[in-house]
C-alpha cells in the first residue's frame, strides 16, 4: 500500500499551490493590462461619441418636434392648406421657415395638403410634388396622429433621396384635418448634423427599429455592414468579433427609436501582443521561482512547531501527563502549544480527581451496603419477636412487629416510584401500629378512588402527612379522625390529609407551605414538600388550610402519572 505524503510536504505543495496561482493571475493580467487599458479607453471614446451624436440627434428631433407644434396651431397654415388663403403665400412661407429655424438646414419642411400634393417647401431644389395617401408617410401619420413619427425610406446609397421621413397630420378650427407636414432628412442633412460627433477614424450607421440601414456615413459600406449587424443583433450576439479588426458599439435613440451604431479598428496590432507576451512569460518564470524557494523556507519554519506538537501527542498515547510542548512565539502555533499544555494539565487533574471519586465512592458502597444491613438485620429480628408474640399469646406485639417489618422491608426497596395502592398500604401499616400504640384514641379513614389506585407516587411521601396530622393535628383532641382523599383535578393528583384537630400552629400560614429549612417541628412536612418540588417543578408540593369546622388539611399536589413514567 501507497503511504500517503507527509503534513510537510502537502504543507510545501500548498503554499507553492497558493503562491503559483496568484502568480500565473498576475502574468495574464500583465499580458491583458495594456490591452484592458487600451480597450477601455476605446470604449470610453466610443461611448463619448455614441453620446455626441445622441445629443446631435435629440436636438434635431427636438426642433422637429417644436415646429409641428407651431405648424399644429397656425391659423394661416390651415387656411392655405384648405384652399382659403391663396393670397397669404408668404405669411405661410414666412411661418413654415419661422417654425423649421435652424433645422431647416439638415431638414426639409413640405406642407401637403389632404389630397397629398406639396403646396409649400423650405428646399431650394424641387422635390416631390405629390405623395400617396393610402400609404406611406402620409398614411401613418393619418393613422397615427400625434406625434411626429419617423421611418426609413429607401436606399441608403441614394444620397439624393430622402433617408428618414417623418409627418404629422395639421388641423384648423374644429380640430378640422387640414393637411400633413412632411420633415425629410437627406445624406447631407444627417452628413452636416453628426459631423465632427463621432471621430474621425470611425465609421457611423444609422438602423431603424428592425435594422435596417437608414444612414451610413460611407454608403458604401452599408450593404455589406448592415447585413452583418442585423444578423448578430437578431441572433443576440456580440456586435464584436475576435475574427474582425473592427470593434463595435450600439446604443438606442429614444426619441426617433434609431440605433446607432459606431465601428473602430482593433487597437492592437500583433507586434504589440508578441511582446506582451514575452513579458509576461519572462515574470511568470521569475515568479515560479520565487515561489519554490519561499515554499520551502515557509514550509520548514512552520512544520517545527506542528512537529513538536505531534511528539508531545504521541507522549500522551503513551500516558506520560507531564509532557509540555514549548510555546514559541505568540501567534496561533504558539496559542495551540499552550492550550496544548493546558489540556495535558486538565488531564492530568481529571485523572486525580477520578481517582479519588472512585476512592470515595468505593467507600460509600461500602456504608450503603452496611447501612442496608441493618434494616435487613431490624426485619429479621421484627420477624422473629413476630412469632415469639404468637407463641407466648400477646397478639399486639406480633401485629406491631409484622406491620412495622413491612414498612422497614417498603423503605429499604430500591424502588423510587411505587403505585398509590401500594403507598396506601404501608400508610395503614403505619397507621395500625399509632392505634396499637394510642389504644385506638383516632378513627382512620382512606378515600382512593380505583381509576387512581395505580397512579405512580415517590415512595413514603403519605406516611409524614399523616404522622405530623397524628402528632401535631390531633395532640390532645379526643375522638380525633384523620381522613386521606385522593382526587384528580385538571391532570394533577390531589391527595388531602384532614384531621379535625387544632388547626395549623401560629407559626404556618396557609396556603403555599413555604420551607424554612430542615430544622424544627415539621421535618416530615418539609421534606416531602422538597422531594415533590424537586421532582415536578415548583408547579407541585404542599398546600396547606385550616377547616371551616375546626382541624387543618394537607394537599400534596403533583401530576398524575401511570405505568412507568417519570417526571423530567
Amino acid at each position: 500500500m501507497r503511504r500517503p505524503p507527509s503534513f510537510r510536504r502537502r504543507l510545501f505543495a500548498g503554499f507553492l499551490a497558493a503562491s503559483l496561482i496568484p502568480t500565473l493571475a498576475c502574468s495574464a493580467m500583465m499580458l491583458q493590462v495594456f490591452r484592458l487599458r487600451m480597450a477601455g479607453e476605446a470604449e470610453r471614446e466610443m461611448a463619448e461619441h455614441l453620446a455626441a451624436a445622441s445629443a446631435a440627434l435629440d436636438t434635431a428631433f427636438d426642433a422637429f418636434s417644436q415646429a409641428a407644434s407651431r405648424l399644429q396651431g397656425s391659423a394661416i397654415a390651415a387656411r392655405a392648406l384648405a384652399g382659403d388663403g391663396a393670397e397669404e403665400d408668404t405669411l405661410v412661407n414666412g411661418e413654415l421657415f419661422a417654425a423649421a429655424g435652424e433645422a431647416r438646414g439638415y431638414a426639409a419642411f413640405d406642407l401637403y395638403d389632404l389630397g397629398g400634393r406639396r403646396r409649400y417647401s423650405t428646399r431650394q431644389t424641387a422635390g416631390e410634388a405629390a405623395l400617396p395617401t393610402g400609404w406611406g408617410v402620409l398614411h401613418a401619420a393619418a393613422e397615427q396622429g400625434e406625434p411626429l413619427r419617423f421611418t426609413a425610406c429607401g436606399d441608403v446609397t441614394d444620397t439624393e433621396s430622402p433617408l428618414l421621413q417623418g409627418a404629422v397630420t395639421l388641423t384648423g378650427a374644429g380640430d378640422r384635418e387640414t393637411g400633413y407636414l412632411v420633415v425629410s432628412v437627406y445624406y447631407a442633412g444627417f452628413r452636416q448634423l453628426l459631423e465632427g460627433k463621432y471621430g474621425a477614424q470611425n465609421e457611423l450607421v444609422l438602423l431603424s427599429p428592425y435594422w435596417r440601414p437608414v444612414y451610413c456615413v460611407q454608403p458604401s459600406l452599408a450593404d455589406a455592414l448592415a447585413p452583418r449587424l442585423r444578423g448578430r443583433l437578431l441572433a443576440g450576439r456580440e456586435l464584436d468579433d475576435p475574427a474582425e479588426a473592427f470593434l463595435y458599439a450600439a446604443a438606442r435613440h429614444e426619441k426617433s427609436g434609431l440605433y446607432l451604431v459606431l465601428r473602430r479598428p482593433q487597437v492592437f496590432t500583433a507586434e504589440t501582443i508578441r511582446l506582451l507576451h514575452t513579458v509576461s512569460l519572462g515574470c511568470a518564470v521569475v515568479c515560479v521561482a520565487l515561489s519554490v524557494c519561499m515554499g520551502l523556507a515557509l514550509s520548514r519554519q512552520m512544520f517545527r512547531p506542528i512537529q513538536r506538537l505531534r511528539q508531545g501527542i504521541g507522549e500522551v498515547e503513551h500516558d506520560n501527563l507531564d509532557v509540555c510542548v514549548p510555546a514559541e512565539g505568540e501567534d496561533e502555533l504558539g496559542e495551540l502549544a499552550g492550550r496544548f499544555n493546558n489540556m495535558v494539565e486538565a488531564l492530568r487533574r481529571n485523572r486525580e480527581a477520578l481517582v479519588e471519586n472512585q476512592r470515595e465512592l468505593n467507600q460509600a458502597q461500602i456504608r450503603m451496603l452496611q447501612a442496608q444491613l441493618n434494616p435487613h438485620f431490624l426485619c429479621n429480628t421484627l420477624d422473629t419477636m413476630k412469632w415469639i408474640s404468637k407463641i407466648n399469646r400477646v397478639p399486639q406485639v406480633a401485629e406491631m412487629s409484622a406491620n412495622l417489618a413491612d414498612i422497614l422491608r417498603f423503605c429499604i426497596s430500591p424502588e423510587e416510584f411505587v403505585p398509590l395502592r401500594r403507598e396506601v398500604e404501608i400508610l395503614e401499616r403505619y397507621v395500625e401500629i399509632q392505634e396499637i400504640r394510642m389504644s385506638g384514641a383516632f378513627a382512620f379513614r382512606v378515600s382512593l378512588p380505583e381509576e387512581l389506585a395505580e397512579c405512580r407516587i415517590p415512595k413514603m411521601i403519605l406516611q409524614p402527612l399523616v404522622e405530623n396530622a397524628i402528632l401535631h393535628g390531633l395532640e390532645g383532641v379526643e375522638d380525633g379522625a384523620v381522613e386521606v382523599t385522593v382526587r384528580e383535578a385538571a391532570g394533577m393528583l390531589r391527595i388531602t390529609v384532614r384531621d379535625n384537630g387544632t388547626g395549623l400552629p401560629p407559626e404556618m400560614e396557609a396556603g403555599r407551605y413555604r420551607s424554612r429549612g430542615p430544622a424544627g417541628r415539621h421535618l416530615g412536612l418539609y421534606n416531602v414538600n422538597t422531594i415533590l418540588t424537586k421532582y415536578y417543578g415548583d408547579g407541585c408540593g404542599l398546600f396547606l388550610e385550616n377547616e371551616a369546622g375546626g382541624g387543618a388539611a394537607v394537599t400534596a399536589v403533583l401530576p398524575v402519572q401511570r405505568e412507568e413514567e417519570r417526571p423530567c
